[in-house]
């Protein structure tokens, strides 16, 4: 059986990953702190199992992903894959006038969970045959500083420099195991909203974000959701360490 683990999946980019996996014929387990009944109750030839959890909280999270690796290790595993989506836009602010548990919560989901989990997964398969996938959503905003975003894009960008860490270490240690980026670029999400409504003082490019919106600029999260699924529905055309982007495509 084939078996999809992603995480955010309540809405957005995550669903839409879920849903498009589903109708592959891939069994999907979801994780996010709401439910969407949308993909529990979807009649498609890939099932829905969904965990609710605060990756803010690491030992949640942690216990989370036990109790999911001891299901998977039940199954007829043919193959298994993971989709580290989730992640914070605030605090949009600039440091110095920063909520300090915001500041943390944003840290511990975009950072440390993926870091967490991946660690975890390594471990949890390191004696089986199979070869592990692990997409980790970025953005463009690891590679540009933004005012404003000094928290969103110091995440993008450890969490790209872990990804290719990680990758380098695999292919040393000769896993078969693959590990990417993915840069969905510009979508029509609820962070989008979070973004238009933060105050100029907080973030100067906030009218480019409003004008996305109004221009019709924003791809729907289907349309960003097929790139990756495509790619990873076809694993032997993934190359470990690749960073892998939407505008490849459009």
């Amino acid at each position: 059986m084939k078996y999809a683990v992603v995480t955010g999946t309540s809405k957005g980019l995550g669903a839409s990953i879920a849903k498009l996996l589903m109708e592959a014929s891939v069994n999907v387990i979801g994780l996010a702190r709401g439910k969407n009944q949308e993909l529990e109750n979807a009649n498609l030839p890939g099932s829905y199992k969904h965990y609710q959890v605060d990756l803010v909280d690491m030992e949640q999270t942690e216990k989370t992903f036990e109790n999911i690796i001891s299901f998977l290790k039940e199954q007829p595993l043919e193959s298994l894959q993971l989709v580290q989506n989730a992640a914070l836009v605030t605090p949009i602010e600039q440091v110095g006038k920063q909520d300090i548990a915001k500041l943390t919560a944003h840290v511990h989901v975009n950072l440390l969970a993926p870091m967490v989990v991946s660690n975890l997964w390594l471990d949890a398969w390191r004696d089986s045959n199979l070869s592990l996938v692990i997409a980790n959503i970025t953005s463009g905003a690891a590679n540009r500083s933004v005012y404003g975003w000094n928290a969103y894009g110091s995440t993008k960008a450890g969490l790209d420099r872990y990804t290719d860490t990680v990758a380098v270490e695999q292919e040393k240690l000769e896993t078969g195991n693959k590990i990417i980026l993915f840069d969905p670029s510009i979508m029509d999400t609820d962070m989008q909203g979070e973004i238009r409504s933060a105050d100029p003082s907080q973030f100067v490019d906030v009218d480019q974000f409003k004008n996305y919106k109004t221009e019709d600029k924003l791809r729907d999260t289907d349309v960003v959701a097929k790139v990756l699924v495509e790619r990873l529905l076809d694993e032997s055309s993934i190359q470990n360490g690749e960073y892998y982007s939407v505008k490849d495509v459009f």
